[in-house]
């Protein structure tokens, strides 16, 4: 049975699962959440809040956990994205705790400050958008050295721990950022992911994909 995925088009972590879901090569059917109109807070969709991949009446949540488990469901299939290798694997891991540590925590929130408190009617703090800014700076630092020894985060090879990055990395210069551009190792690396042909398919939005 083809798996289903729930969420908005342009949803971070509905881009984030569709991309692995293309990277393994995974057909899977799009239901779109209207989230301006509330539709995220119904009764059903708070059934596979805060949003669903539904495969066979199995659900499960998290952006991050789907994608493993599209990763292990998939294992025979498309790129593999976590190393089979013992110590690879532990590199993997190693990435993956640094992105939502060390990157996800300020990307996500400059994001918030800047375009989804807008979107809500809000104000943004610019103090607290430039601090969040400066801090991921410091953090990019440590990524240019990492990155200037290795060409992915866990090592030689592509893995969940980079393409994590995809969303809101990509949404850093829309916020008035350009801390990956001008790092050139970091610059490097991100542009390698934005040009793969999973991210090209779904950063403008989600759609149902036939492989």
């Amino acid at each position: 049975m083809v798996l289903t995925l729930y969420g908005n088009p342009k949803s971070t972590c509905t881009q984030r699962v569709a991309t692995v879901l293309r990277e393994k090569q995974a057909s899977f059917e799009f239901k779109a959440i209207d989230f301006a109109s509330g539709e995220h807070k119904s009764p059903a969709f708070i059934a596979k809040q805060p949003f669903g991949q539904d495969d066979d009446g199995y659900i499960i949540y998290e952006s991050r956990a789907i994608a493993r488990y599209i990763e292990e469901k998939f294992a025979g299939q498309g790129n593999t994205l976590i190393p089979k290798d013992l110590k690879a694997k532990g590199q993997f891991e190693q990435a993956a705790s640094v992105e939502v540590s060390n990157f996800d925590i300020y990307a996500s929130a400059a994001a918030f400050e800047k375009l989804f408190k807008p979107y809500q009617g809000l104000t943004t703090d610019e103090a607290a958008l430039s601090a969040l800014l400066k801090k991921l700076e410091a953090k990019l630092d440590v990524y240019d050295q990492i990155l200037s020894k290795q060409k992915y985060l866990g090592g030689d090879e592509v893995t969940l721990a980079d393409l994590f990055h995809l969303p809101y990395g990509s949404l850093l210069p829309v916020v008035g950022s350009n801390a990956i551009e001008s790092r050139p190792n970091v610059a490097k690396w991100f542009k390698s992911l934005q040009d793969r042909p999973s991210w090209q398919a779904v950063k403008d939005g989600v759609a149902t994909y036939e492989a």
